[in-house]
């Protein structure tokens, strides 16, 4: 018997040799630690590692993933996600007879407890060994290095509407170990969304446009033109950076930390370093 990160059970009789993956970041994890080759199909969205990925069926997207083909690539094994699926596809799929193992990562913490559970599962668990040790170095690290100094930061996901990096994410713990305050915690919802006048009323220091989701670029900075009473706008702090770098959980976590607390400290520096 198997429990995933709801609480939910599963029957598997052994290790799956047959895994199809829902969420982006854990397709990329999946590689990482040398499971790739019982990766059988993956959502239009799974983008990493490229030129492995190739060929593999494609799935529709996340929040549609296409449940024919699923079942007839005759998975062990579905891995979702609950932020990255809806929780009616999980289902369907699960009533169907389909073994589907979701996570929960809300929290820089979650991803070497939800990643080791995992690779349990799949019988991984040496191979993963290696960098979840250097995870769980890394975040113990950003701690000790903590100045107790914050940012007031706010990190856009989208616009038009704008919404904003909120409470219970991955990305805004990641700030947050960094060293950012997210403006975003005062507004309501784990994503709030909002006229951008009333995100500039919170006054950040530092503005992060993201690659992903949405894909902000430097065109988007004309947008806080009629701001410049904001310091992030006044002092020119606003960064693009490397959405999957904020967002995906898991091989860039480590990476990650170094790069958004040295950005944030600096509230100038590039986020898009390797």
């Amino acid at each position: 018997m198997v429990v995933d990160a709801l609480g939910r059970q599963l029957e598997l009789q052994s290790p799956p040799r047959r895994i199809i993956s829902l969420v982006p970041s854990l397709t990329e994890w999946l590689f990482s630690v040398g499971l790739g080759d019982r990766v059988v199909g993956v959502t239009d969205y799974c983008l990493e590692p490229a030129a492995a990925l190739a060929g593999l069926p494609r799935l529709r997207g996340t929040k549609n993933p296409d449940r024919e083909r699923i079942r007839a690539l005759h998975p062990d094994l579905v891995i979702a996600d609950q932020e990255e699926n809806r929780e009616r596809e999980v289902l369907a799929l699960s009533a169907s007879g389909i073994a589907v193992y979701v996570t929960a990562i809300r929290s820089v913490a979650d991803v070497p407890e939800q990643l080791g559970a995992l690779a349990m599962v799949l019988g991984a668990a040496a191979q993963a060994a290696p960098q979840l040790v250097a995870l769980r170095a890394a975040i113990a690290a950003t701690a000790r290095a903590a100045t107790g100094v914050v940012r007031p930061t706010l990190a856009f996901i989208w616009r038009d509407p704008w919404m904003a990096v909120g409470a219970e994410t991955y990305a805004g713990d990641l700030l947050r170990l960094c060293g950012a305050a997210n403006g975003a915690l005062q507004l309501p919802g784990r994503y709030p969304r909002a006229p951008l006048a009333t995100f500039m009323a919170l006054r950040p220091e530092l503005i992060l446009l993201p690659s992903e989701p949405y894909p902000f670029s430097e065109h988007d900075r004309a947008a806080f033109v009629p701001f410049a009473d904001v310091p992030a706008v006044r002092d020119d702090r606003i960064v693009c950076c490397d959405g999957m770098l904020l967002t995906w959980p898991g091989p860039r976590t480590v990476t990650a930390l170094r790069v958004f607390s040295e950005l944030i400290a600096a509230g100038t520096a590039a986020a898009d370093r390797p």
